[in-house]
């Protein structure tokens, strides 16, 4: 059979292609294509973004500082008060007792901010140093008990000042006749005493919780001089206060 040369050179040539196609269509067949900005991506991928385009800048949001929040509304109710101070005597009574410890509790109800009606109990210790000599001298407590009207003036929400009037009655307690020898018999049974206090206040963060100090002045009027007496009985205390609202 007669061969043509050009057939020869076909086989060749289709041989060369069939070696030389896997290296090179694989790669076009499997490149990937880039979509463009903003068209949709298949599943699973992200969608394209324009690198020159700068990404946006998230906002950021400056919170206000928290303030502190309102002290709550002080109690107002059942309140409880002690006072710890000094009693001095400015009539004739001076004349034969000195300055004595004084230890005074109220125990009440604050019916409005400005108004409050206490009961109260007082205790003091004193003697007869300033008109009997050391081996006479005779020590004795003076106790009573009454009641208070208090009116309070708040100039700010913790710090008010107040003025009460209280009546009572008082006594020394002494053995009958030790202080009747020195013209005071009437102390040494309860008598009716009346006076007025005026203090301030200081409300504590606590709502429950107050300070305060105070000045009192009363008369109480058996503690006169029953023969020669030439001044009123009265009586100055001053003293320190912690007061608690229930």
């Amino acid at each position: 059979m007669r061969r043509f040369p050009g057939v020869s050179s076909l086989r060749v040539l289709a041989a060369l292609l069939a070696l030389l196609a896997p290296s090179v269509y694989p790669r076009a067949a499997h490149a990937e294509v880039t979509p463009e900005p903003g068209l949709p991506t298949p599943a699973g991928h992200p969608p394209a973004t324009d690198p020159s385009v700068a990404p946006p800048t998230p906002s950021v949001i400056v919170e206000a500082p928290l303030e502190a929040p309102p002290p709550p509304p002080r109690r107002k109710g059942v309140v409880v008060e002690s006072r710890l101070g000094a009693l001095t005597f400015l009539g004739d009574f001076k004349h034969v007792a000195p300055l004595a410890p004084w230890w005074h509790v109220d125990a009440g109800y604050e019916i409005f901010r400005w108004l409050a009606v206490f009961g109260y109990g007082e205790l003091s210790f004193t003697d007869t140093s300033e008109i009997q000599g050391p081996s006479s001298v005779y020590a004795f407590p003076i106790y009573g008990f009454g009641g208070t009207v208090r009116g309070t003036i708040h100039v700010t929400p913790r710090v008010a000042f107040f003025l009460e009037g209280d009546v009572g009655t008082m006594r020394a307690d002494v053995p009958k006749g030790a202080l009747a020898n020195l013209g005071y018999a009437n102390a040494e049974t309860f008598s009716f005493s009346v006076g007025g206090r005026l203090g301030f206040e200081w409300y504590q963060v606590d709502r429950h919780l107050a300070f305060g100090l105070d000045v009192g002045v009363r008369d109480a009027f058996g503690f006169a001089e029953q023969f020669i007496g030439t001044s009123p009985p009265l009586m100055l205390d001053a003293s320190g206060a912690i007061r608690y609202t229930f």
